[in-house]
């Protein structure tokens, strides 16, 4: 039965449902209206489902065949993205794809994305440049990257966002601090030793994201210490500033420790982004690979989940 649906029949699917109407959709397709009618109605026949109800001024789409609708728009979709990148893999057309990082993102995620282009774009160069998320990401609405791999949230109808890591969000102390002998952090002694952050310039959203969540555990923390990188939260840390918030997958000194707070289950995620009307030939390819990945469905552009649960913790990510 699932044999009977061939790729013309998705592609001749994808039409009707684009236009609204089997004569529009017949006149996209190079085809005679009845011709198109008489192959859909024989396909639904064959796998026993009704995918549209006919009208005289157009078609609805039943709920059953709204699912196989979308599967039959996403697979031509696809077809074409791979198509269009592949002739330029064949014609040496494909340029270095440019690729912001934060150094706050973790080095495996930057090193699987590489892997991950070599293998499906072979012989394709790919250039890395770091910088803050603020900046990288006026760098892509400038044109000069393609994309970036950065801590959440990133908003912005512009932007296609797809979470590709996740980590504990933790509690960084030294080692020999008296609260290093406790599992986990209460938020009470937590709050007035809270006092080293990533500098707010960076990712302004993030920061006052981080703030607002802080806020709703009882803790209002005296930021007293900015850091741009990891290592300076380290060092801040070692030197007895107070304590930080870190990803707990983070490479540590031997002289620090982690530990989670109590109640709360805080992430830090990082993101594959790039502009929503891409122009690199393999961003369509690589997005459609880390969603099989991760096992979700295709984005609809960015969202922004609104409770404290949901939202993570990205600030340290």
């Amino acid at each position: 039965m699932f044999d009977l649906v061939e790729f013309r029949h998705l592609k001749y699917i994808a039409a009707i449902a684009e236009t609204g109407n089997f004569t529009r959709a017949a006149e996209r397709l190079f085809l005679a209206q009845p011709s198109l009618s008489k192959q859909i109605k024989e396909l639904e026949d064959g796998i026993g489902i009704q995918i549209f109800v006919r009208h005289h001024d157009g078609v609805r789409i039943t709920p059953a065949g709204q699912m196989i609708v979308s599967y039959a728009i996403e697979a031509v979709k696809a077809r074409n993205e791979i198509i269009q990148a592949a002739r330029a893999v064949h014609g040496g057309t494909i340029p270095a794809l440019r690729i912001g990082f934060s150094c706050f993102v973790q080095q495996d995620v930057l090193r699987s994305l590489r892997d991950a282009y070599a293998s499906l774009f072979p012989g394709c160069p790919m250039q890395f440049s770091g910088g803050d998320p603020a900046q990288i990401l006026r760098r892509m609405e400038e044109k000069s990257l393609d994309a970036a791999v950065l801590p959440l949230p990133i908003s912005g109808e512009q932007w296609t966002v797809d979470q590709v890591a996740s980590a504990p969000l933790a509690v960084c102390m030294r080692a020999d601090d008296p609260l290093a002998q406790q599992m986990e952090i209460q938020p009470s002694e937590l709050a007035k030793r809270l006092k080293i952050f990533r500098n707010p310039d960076a990712h302004p959203e993030a920061h006052a994201r981080l703030l607002e969540m802080l806020a709703e555990i009882g803790i209002e923390p005296e930021v007293s210490s900015l850091a741009t990188t990891p290592s300076d939260i380290q060092w801040m840390v070692q030197s007895g500033s107070g304590m930080a918030l870190i990803d707990q997958k983070t490479p540590l000194d031997q002289s620090l420790t982690t530990r989670p707070i109590a109640s709360v289950n805080w992430t830090a995620d990082t993101a594959f982004v790039h502009p929503v009307h891409a122009e690199h030939p393999s961003l369509p390819v690589l997005t459609r690979h880390f969603r099989k990945m991760n096992g979700i469905a295709p984005a609809k552009r960015t969202s922004r989940r609104k409770h404290a649960d949901d939202l993570q913790m990205t600030l340290l990510a």
